[in-house]
């Protein structure tokens, strides 16, 4: 029982394995391979029996290390079996797109770098494009000038009529200033003219005054006696004229009439 126990055997000198024929399994040959348990990293669709196999099944596979590498990465190999018909589809790791990648046995329904390539443009699309973009850029100068253009024709109509409408305020106002004192020359005219005017009036009655003839006056108030002249010339004497009574404001009280007598009523006579 204690032999089997043994960690180390011994092995003589004259030792040929090769001689050996009765082993406990097959040698492995080939990539070295382990069985492992996986989804499926992408759904898939078979070519033998048209099985769609979808995204996150779990299967048994088998993982193989290849010889391929991408920088320093090491590519793998995954063996994978269909649902129905059992055929055999293989796939690998692809770290250039950080995917997988179908080898044999199945169809990718959608590979995400075929629209990458798709995308990627040649050297004559790229001239187009630049030809294009180089047109547009033309285009879009074009446009930024004529806009430019029309901002400053606008800038200009603006300033214009702003002096017009100056100029115009101005001379409006230059009329106004020249009508008021067109008026104030008229007015001070016309005053001129009326004193000129007063003073040939004035002058023109003063020559035409009538002359005295020293003649008498008679005063009919008189009672027909003419008080003879002590002058020279036997002219009359001037006669004076009363005075004129005094006008007094001395408030006088009225005596009340008796209507007595007129009703018939007899007042007594008073005892004092």
């Amino acid at each position: 029982m204690s032999e089997r126990k043994v960690l180390t055997k011994y092995y003589p000198p004259d030792f040929d394995p090769s001689k050996i024929t009765r082993t406990r399994g097959l040698k492995q040959t080939g990539p070295k391979q382990q069985t492992v348990r996986l989804m499926a990293p992408f759904s898939m669709k078979c070519t033998s029996c048209g099985e769609f196999i979808y995204k996150g099944r779990k299967f048994n596979a088998r993982k193989e290390t290849t010889d391929e590498k991408y920088y320093a990465i090491t590519i793998y190999r995954f063996y994978i079996r269909c649902t129905r018909c059992s055929g055999e589809i293989t796939f690998k790791t692809d770290p250039k797109n950080m995917d997988y990648e179908c080898e044999k046995g199945a169809k990718r329904n959608f590979e995400p770098w075929r629209e990458a390539k798709l995308a990627e443009e040649t050297e004559e699309e790229r001239l187009d494009r630049l030809e294009r973009e180089e047109a547009e850029r033309d285009a879009m100068a074009e446009l930024e000038v004529k806009t430019l253009d029309a901002k400053t024709e606008m800038a200009i109509a603006d300033a214009l009529d702003e002096i017009r409408t100056r100029n115009a305020r101005l001379e409006k106002a230059g009329k106004d200033v020249e009508v008021a004192v067109e008026r104030d020359v008229v007015d001070l005219e016309r005053e001129r003219q009326e004193r000129e005017d007063a003073e040939a009036a004035r002058k023109a009655f003063e020559a035409r005054k009538i002359p005295d003839l020293h003649e008498e006056i008679i005063d009919d108030d008189m009672d027909g006696t003419i008080a003879s002249g002590a002058g020279p010339a036997g002219t009359e004497a001037p006669v004076e004229k009363p005075a004129e009574p005094v006008p007094s404001f001395k408030k006088v009280v009225k005596k009340k009439k008796d209507f007595g007598a007129a009703l018939g009523i007899k007042k007594k006579p008073s005892l004092v």
